[in-house]
């Protein structure tokens, strides 16, 4: 099973809302086709109903990476669980789409698609994705973008679990601001050294001087 793939399914979703910045493009149908990537069969499905109900799972998993990214390991699989005890997936050998060298089928795990509806076939599939990641690489590996507004979700998989930040473009803008933080506080500190230079100068008796 394609394991990146698959829990890549819950970041876009999760992504798809920035709350600190009231942004949500997660509005119509259209939108929701495009969650799904190449899988255009299941997206043919989707209804004005799914966007309703996809936000409404959007929000568990906002929890589940907000659970992990706060230390909390065990409320994030018990919303994870929950997650997947309502959607659950039905797993199955695939091989049709890919062939190797000698024109033999590449087996692989794929999760079928039995889904009642649109929203139903992409919450078991974002959350078995997620559920293989955490399992396998760690819960501290989902995250939140700690650059604000964005909270953005994301998915750490750098060799020293030491990702903070959702994309390169949030990395840079946190270390600009964190740069000119310090060059402010620097900046400060030099002009009430200033003052307290000047005031014990003004305070000498004028014999002294």
């Amino acid at each position: 099973m394609e394991l990146a793939y698959y829990s890549d399914y819950a970041v876009r979703l999760v992504n798809t809302e920035q709350p600190e910045r009231g942004s949500d493009s997660l509005t119509t149908v259209e939108a929701v086709r495009e969650l799904f990537g190449p899988a255009q069969q299941v997206a043919r499905r989707a209804t004005d109903s799914d966007v309703t109900r996809l936000r409404a799972v959007r929000t568990r998993l906002r929890a589940v990476f907000e659970a992990a990214d706060g230390g909390d390991e065990v409320l994030a699989v018990d919303l994870l669980n929950a997650l997947m005890m309502e959607f659950p997936v039905s797993p199955q050998i695939s091989g049709h789409e890919y062939r190797d060298a000698d024109g033999r089928p590449d087996w692989h795990m794929h999760i079928a698609d039995h889904a009642a509806n649109a929203t139903a076939s992409f919450a078991a599939t974002a959350g078995m994705g997620l559920a293989f990641h955490l399992t396998e690489l760690g819960v501290d590996r989902l995250g939140i973008c700690e650059a604000r507004p964005c909270r953005n979700a994301y998915l750490d998989t750098s060799t020293n679990r030491s990702r903070r930040y959702c994309s390169d473009r949030c990395a840079t803008r946190a270390n600009v601001a964190a740069y000119r933080a310090r060059k402010r506080l620097e900046s400060e500190r030099s002009a009430r050294t200033g003052r307290t230079a000047d005031t014990a100068q003004d305070s000498t008796p004028a014999t002294e001087r």
